[in-house]
Parts: C-alpha cells; structure tokens; sequence
C-alpha cells in the first residue's frame, strides 16, 4: 500500500482534507445472478464492452479519486485482474491504436488495492476491512452494482459537502412512494443556507429501511454512494449486528448521528444505472448502447422494429 499526502486540490476551503480515497465492497456471491456468477464476479458483468466495475472506477477518478481499495471475496481475483496490464495482448494490438487504447485503459486510471473479506458479514463489516487503508482522512464508498452518467456526476459535490461540514455525506433519488418498501428511506428536513450552494442538499435526521408507503417518512432512497469521515470505523466496531444478522452500515452512521456527527445528503436528479438485478442490468446495458456513437443508431433502429414487432405478435429478428 502507498501512502499519498493531501495536495492543495485536496484541501478543502475550511481546511479539512477532502476525500483522494474510495472503497468498493464487492466480496457479495451475487446469488440474483446465478449460475452465471459462480466463476465470474457480478461486478465483471459487461456493459456493452466495459464490466460495471469500471464504470465504478471511473466514475471516482472523475471526481479526482485516484486510490481504490476493492473489498474482496473467494473466487474474485479477476476483478484485480482487469486493472492490470496485459503485456502480451498489448503486443497483439499494436496495429489497433483504437482497442490497445481501450485495452489499456483499466490500468491507468488509478491506483487499485485489494483486502479480502473473508466472510460477508454485511455492509458495515466489510467497509470495516478498509480502515488501515484509509487511516484517519475521509474516503468514500461506492457500491459496486450501480453508477451515474458521467455527463451527470455526483461525486465531486458530496465530496466538497463532506470537506465542509466534516460528517457524513449520503445520496438520495427520489423513488415512486409505492416503492419505499423497496429501499432504504431518509426523514429530511432542510439544510443550513450556507450549503445550498453545493447542490439540492438535505440535512439528514434519520433512515428507515424499507417502510411501508404509509409509514415512509419520504421518498427519498438512499443511492450507493457515501463519504464518510474516519470516525466510522469505531462506530463500526461499536455496532451490533443488525438486520439480517449482519453488521449495518446504516446502524453505525446511525450512531454517530445520534452522538452529534452531521449528516447530510445530495438529492441526485441525474441518470442512475442500477446493475444490482438482472432487470435493471438489462435496462443499463439497452441504456448505454443505445447512446453510443458506434452502436446506437443501429442498434435504437433495430430495438425499435423488435419492440413493434413483437407488440403485433408478428416474427421477431
């Protein structure tokens, strides 16, 4: 492991360090995905051409992230795997600039380091696993079946709102209120003035996971990406194990919250691709290709005669 000192870009204008370090917990089995998963990791899933962890990584670097600590489990060595290079096929595509280009890519877009998590104790356990990687500075975290748009991003404003206010910092989505059952809910109420210049932010007074429509405090979901200041760690170890038998990270921001930490949250009205399920998977894959310029006219005018064909119960190509 490397250590990396904070550069002036890194300091935000209160003087706290903003967050140079993200953590993706990705030891989960992926079970919604079998048997596919069983030799290959949910988060190496492609997307068009690109597996979802790259997106991932790229979406951190974006936002001036260049450490990315992957929290692993048995059977996920490939993931480390795509982020290194491959001498001998970079050799093979030296007369394609274009695909040695895309080849090389992984490898240089950051700094990536692994820690095993050797049983899936929940979310809480294993950011827990993060903590002699980060040492005392803020990082964040994002989970590994889902990101924005590039064109739309995210990242940079929750770590600017973190290196002001020195708390937590969540992402919410607005959900249809027939859904909360379905995620993890926030009770909001409106954040200090001097904030609002960051983006559409709520301070945070408490999460529900799951609640009936009738007993939904909003409709605002929390979206799988925090920055977290290094108090999480003891607050960590201090939780007991919760839903599901596992350690939360939901309980342990809980805590702190109750002990006088801010929590705070960007409400994102940006494009979410959600990989976590095998519809929103589809929906992510159908999405992007049909934005690109390679592939998406032909493929928008393909999808287009299929959804009409099989509308009019006719043959489909």
């Amino acid at each position: 492991m490397s250590e990396h000192s904070a550069n002036p870009s890194t300091i935000a204008a209160t003087g706290r360090p903003r967050a140079f370090k993200a953590v993706i917990p990705a030891a989960g089995l992926a079970t919604r995905f079998l048997p596919a998963t069983k030799a290959v990791p949910k988060e190496l899933l492609p997307v068009v051409d690109r597996p979802v962890l790259q997106y991932i990584v790229e979406e951190a670097t974006q936002a001036g992230i260049g450490d990315v600590l992957l929290i692993t489990g048995r059977g996920k060595t490939s993931m480390v795997d795509h982020f290194d290079r491959r001498p001998d096929l970079e050799a093979r595509l030296t007369e394609k600039p274009e695909l040695l280009a895309a080849v090389q890519r992984p490898s240089e877009l950051a700094e990536i380091y692994t820690c095993r998590q050797p049983e899936q104790l929940g979310l809480g356990h294993a950011v827990g696993y993060a903590e002699l990687h980060v040492g005392e500075q803020p990082f964040a975290v994002l989970l590994g079946d889902e990101f924005v748009k590039p064109s739309e991003p995210l990242l940079p404003a929750m770590l600017e709102l973190q290196a002001r206010t020195g708390g937590i910092v969540l992402a919410f989505f607005e959900v249809d209120p027939a859904d909360t059952k379905r995620y993890g809910i926030a009770s909001v109420e409106p954040a200090e003035s001097e904030l609002t210049d960051v983006g559409e932010v709520v301070r945070v007074t408490g999460m529900v996971e799951k609640p009936k429509p009738e007993d939904a405090p909003s409709n605002l979901a929390v979206l799988g990406r925090y920055v977290l200041p290094a108090t999480i760690f003891d607050a960590i170890r201090r939780t007991e194990p919760g839903s599901g038998g596992e350690i939360q990270l939901t309980d342990a921001m809980e805590l702190l919250r109750n002990e006088g930490t801010p929590v705070h949250a960007i409400v994102y009205r940006g494009t979410r691709y959600d990989t976590g399920m095998p519809l929103g998977y589809l929906q992510t894959v159908v999405q992007i290709a049909v934005e690109r310029d390679d592939l998406g006219a032909e493929f928008r005018k393909w999808l287009t005669e299929f959804v009409n064909s099989d509308a009019s119960g006719g043959p489909s190509t």
